[in-house]
C-alpha cells in the first residue's frame, strides 16, 4: 500500500475564503503513484 502526505499553505486576502485546491491534489496523487484515495475528514 502506498501513501503520501503533503502539507498545502494558502493565503487568502480575507479571514475567512474558499480556495480550490483539485489541482494541487490531482498532482500530488498523480507524482506519488497512489492508487486508491482516502481523505481523512
Amino acid at each position: 500500500m502506498n501513501s503520501v502526505t503533503e502539507y498545502l499553505t494558502f493565503n487568502v486576502p480575507s479571514r475567512r475564503g474558499f480556495v480550490n485546491i483539485t489541482s494541487q491534489v490531482e498532482e500530488i496523487v498523480q507524482k506519488s503513484g497512489v492508487k486508491e484515495l482516502h481523505m481523512n475528514q
